[in-house]
């Protein structure tokens, strides 16, 4: 029996289809950025949208990922993902080109825009899922950890001068002309994807879709390790939301100048990147176990210090330990995304990731709604610090389960 084709190098440096792989992540992530700041702009400048309209433009963008999250996992897995890729890419580019374009004959509506969000919201959950599923076929599993901590920190420097980049763009061109831009830069990605030669094959479906969804909850749900994972990232990323919707009240009822909200939100983004740079070495000497929940555990002061915000010495310890707290979601994301990658057969991967996707959204909308809540009842200043102390306590799990964790 002829073993099956590896990847076409182990070094990522020398494998044509990681290369090609991050140049499409590339090209993606800057569309998305590039839509995120020109679509509500195109709503407010061009349709005078009111502040509700530009905030169901923003819930849209992540519905999709709630909605539709657990059944494209079993879709995913069925399908030809490289050739998924290639058609998310393409549909995403023609939605937003139909922005520029009815705007051009003075037809665009918000109605219009709230599909387009919508729908490459879509072609986005769909994208971000099957590349997760794809890298263990082009990268080999042990090289995971390399490759994950690269697509890292591409996000992580592209949060720190992406959206800047956006703004100046709009300013420049006008938002119309950058959604062009965002346009082609999802054909740029398509280009690149369907030059991928290595994909796995799609899984033949063997039972009924609710069936294949619940085998991936269940492969999640009831695995000693993927368990604990799912659960310290879900009470991670509510409390971390939790700090970051109450962020900007508190921090403009301090007093504190705007320009320093985005210095403070990309020290966080600095932190990330430093964060998967390292995270390679420290799994390499603590196991990836040990390091998670090691990490964790380091956090938890830095975190305490994030509802300081106020004039003086409070806005830059509260920045200082953003940074730090930045670096160990960095190397956490890194680490924990390889593990899961790892620990999942081929045929199971979609599904895993739409789990996951899906847990870890809800969990960032359960944040929004607490916090708002909880700023309403209490104070802004109250749900920062009960976002805090979430994420000081969010490593109990991992290290609870720490003997299931490799």
């Amino acid at each position: 029996m002829t073993a099956p084709p590896g990847p076409a190098s182990d070094r990522l440096r020398d494998n044509p289809d990681f290369r090609s792989l991050f140049t499409a992540a590339v090209a993606a992530k800057l569309g998305t950025y590039l839509s995120y700041i020109a679509v509500p702009l195109l709503a407010i400048e061009v349709l005078g949208a009111t502040a509700g309209e530009v905030g169901a433009l923003a819930a849209l963008a992540t519905a999709a990922a709630l909605l539709l999250g657990l059944p494209a996992g079993a879709w995913i897995d069925r399908a030809d993902k490289r050739r998924l890729m290639v058609a998310a890419d393409l549909a995403r580019a023609a939605l937003l080109l139909s922005v520029p374009v009815a705007w051009w004959f003075d037809m665009l509506t918000v109605w219009q825009l709230y599909a387009v969000v919508f729908l490459a919201g879509v072609g986005t959950t769909a994208f971000d899922i099957a590349q997760q599923s794809v890298l263990p076929a082009i990268v080999d599993r042990s090289h995971l950890t390399g490759a994950n901590a690269r697509l890292v920190a591409l996000d992580s420097a592209l949060g720190i001068g992406g959206n800047g980049a956006a703004g100046f763009l709009v300013s420049l061109v006008g938002a119309p002309v950058a959604i062009l831009a965002d346009a082609a830069g999802y054909l740029w990605s398509a280009m690149f994807v369907a030059r991928i030669r290595t994909a796995p094959a799609p899984a033949a479906p063997r039972r009924p879709l609710l069936g294949e969804i619940g085998e991936g909850l269940g492969h999640v749900l009831r695995h000693p390790a993927l368990r604990p994972l799912v659960l310290a990232g879900a009470l991670n990323n509510c409390s971390i939301q939790m700090f970051l919707t109450m962020l900007p009240l508190v921090w403009i009822g301090a007093g504190l100048p705007a320009y320093g909200l985005g210095l403070h939100l990309a020290a966080g983004a600095v932190g990330i990147l430093a964060g998967a740079t390292a995270a390679r070495r420290l799994r390499s000497r603590l196991g990836a176990g040990r390091a998670l929940w090691t990490l964790g555990a380091a956090a938890a002061p830095a975190a305490l210090c994030l509802p300081l915000v106020g004039p003086g010495w409070g806005a830059w310890a509260s920045g200082a330990a953003w940074a730090f707290t930045g670096s160990v979601i960095g190397m956490a994301n890194v680490i924990g995304v390889s593990l899961r990658q790892q620990l999942t057969p081929d045929p199971l991967l979609g599904r895993m990731n739409a789990v996951f996707r899906f847990l870890l959204m809800g969990a960032v909308a359960l944040g929004a709604t607490a916090a708002a809540v909880i700023g309403e009842l209490a104070s802004p200043q109250a749900a920062m610090w009960c976002g805090a102390v979430g994420m000081a306590l969010q490593w109990t799990i991992l290290f609870a389960s720490r003997s299931r964790i490799v």
